[in-house]
């Protein structure tokens, strides 16, 4: 379950996740690192929009906020990531069962938490690349009435898109951290056991098992 600072760091970014222009580029040219600043900078806007926004039903703003979520995160790969070791001995029926719990624990995890923003201002303090095809972009988002949290995104450019494939918040990854949470279930109670505990998690919107 997300932390209310990750999931401030999150959704207060969470925007241009619309695939940018669909320009070629290589991975992690210059082009790729502007191009990787600017949508992590217009998704904030498209995300606090949305979280800012008193019109229509929260339901409304939650089917806005899982569209933005689903098209900026690269979802399957995060998920395999996530799974790590035990994705090659899964079953291709547990592999498919899998990664549609995860992508909805997710989206659920977070559109249902729209009342968790409360003023936090967003910026973009600088990018570069990270390893042989990532972009990370380093961000800062200032609360009213606490510290800073210092966010940094690792996006990855393919076909023309720019995809998040993990979130830093304040030097700890978010992918990391749920791949050690994940790999502690299937050690005790398998891979139904995991499946099992997304589904439970799933039906209570993120409630731990």
């Amino acid at each position: 379950m997300p932390s209310r600072r990750s999931f401030l760091a999150t959704s207060t970014a969470l925007g241009a996740m619309l695939a940018a222009p669909g320009l070629l580029f290589a991975a992690a040219s210059p082009e790729a690192v502007a191009g990787a600043s600017a949508f992590i900078s217009s998704l904030a806007q498209r995300a606090i929009a949305i979280l800012q926004s008193s019109n229509g039903k929260l339901e409304s703003r939650e089917a806005q906020f899982r569209v933005l979520l689903s098209n900026g995160f690269d979802m399957a790969f995060i998920a395999r990531f996530v799974l790590g070791k035990h994705w090659r001995k899964a079953t291709p029926q547990e592999r498919a069962d899998y990664v549609a719990l995860f992508t909805e624990f997710i989206l659920k995890s977070y559109s249902r938490r729209l009342g968790g923003y409360s003023g936090e201002t967003f910026t973009v303090a600088g990018a570069k690349t990270a390893g042989k095809k990532d972009i990370m972009v380093k961000t800062k988002i200032v609360q009213p009435g606490g510290p800073p949290i210092k966010a940094d995104w690792r996006v990855r450019p393919r076909k023309g898109e720019y995809k998040i494939i993990d979130i830093m918040v304040e030097g700890v990854s978010m992918a990391v951290t749920q791949r050690s949470e994940f790999n502690a279930v299937v050690r005790k109670r398998g891979m139904q056991g995991l499946l099992q505990a997304l589904r439970a998690r799933t039906e209570k919107f993120g409630v731990a098992s």
